[in-house]
C-alpha cells in the first residue's frame, strides 16, 4: 500500500467516524437536556417562601330589628367571623425532610380551605397539595400510598416554605378525606404528609 492509498484510507475512516461521533454527541446533549428538564436539580437549592394570611371569614351583617331605623341598619358594619378548624395535623417527612402544620378550615360562608403553616420542605418539580383518604405511614412505606385511593389535587405548591392557603372545590366533601400530602406528581412520591385529626 503506497502513501496515497494510506492517506485515502485515513480520510475514509475519518469520514465514517465523524458522523458516528456527531450522532453520539447529539444523543448525549439531548439526554442531558431531558434529564435537566425532568429532574430540575437546581430547585433543591432554590427556596420559595410564601406568607399568606389566615383566610378572613365571610362578613355577616347583624339581623335588623323592628325597632331599628333604616338609617341605623344601613350604617351597621358587617362583623367578620373567624374560620373554624375542623381538623389538623403535623407534617412528617417522606422522601424529603418536611415539617409544618396542616389545618382544614371552614369559613363563615361554608367554603373550606386547607392551610399549611410554617411549612418547610425541599423544592422540586411539579409539587402539588393533595387532600387524600390514605393513611399516613412513617418511612419509605408511606412514600407512594397517596395515589392508591381517593385524592383531590388542590393545585401546585405555592412555595416550599411559609404559610399558605388552598381552597377546596365546592363539590368536595372534606369529611371523606383524612390526610394531606405534599406530592411530587412527576415522580409519584410524597415529600411529606399529615394525618388530619378531627377537632
Amino acid at each position: 500500500m503506497n502513501f496515497q492509498e494510506a492517506d485515502g484510507m485515513g480520510r475514509l475512516r475519518g469520514a465514517l467516524v465523524r458522523p458516528w461521533v456527531i450522532g453520539v454527541l447529539v444523543v448525549a446533549v439531548a439526554g442531558a437536556g431531558f434529564g435537566l428538564y425532568w429532574f430540575q436539580p437546581w430547585k433543591l437549592w432554590q427556596d420559595e417562601t410564601v406568607s399568606e394570611a389566615l383566610p378572613a371569614g365571610a362578613a355577616s351583617a347583624p339581623a335588623p330589628t323592628a325597632s331599628a331605623s333604616a338609617s341605623a341598619s344601613a350604617s351597621a358594619s358587617p362583623t367578620p367571623t373567624a374560620p373554624t378548624t375542623l381538623a389538623s395535623g403535623e407534617l412528617i417527612s417522606h422522601e424529603h425532610a418536611t415539617s409544618g402544620t396542616v389545618k382544614l378550615l371552614r369559613l363563615a360562608d361554608g367554603s373550606h380551605v386547607v392551610r399549611l403553616e410554617r411549612l418547610d420542605t425541599s423544592n422540586g418539580p411539579d409539587l402539588r397539595v393533595w387532600l387524600t383518604d390514605a393513611p399516613v405511614k412513617e418511612g419509605r412505606a408511606g412514600w407512594h400510598v397517596f395515589d392508591d385511593g381517593r385524592y383531590v389535587s388542590l393545585g401546585k405548591l405555592k412555595g416550599n416554605k411559609g404559610s399558605q392557603n388552598y381552597v377546596l372545590p365546592e363539590d368536595v366533601d372534606p369529611s371523606r378525606f383524612s390526610s394531606v400530602s405534599i406530592w411530587c406528581d412527576r415522580f409519584d412520591v410524597s415529600f411529606g404528609a399529615a394525618e388530619l385529626a378531627r377537632a
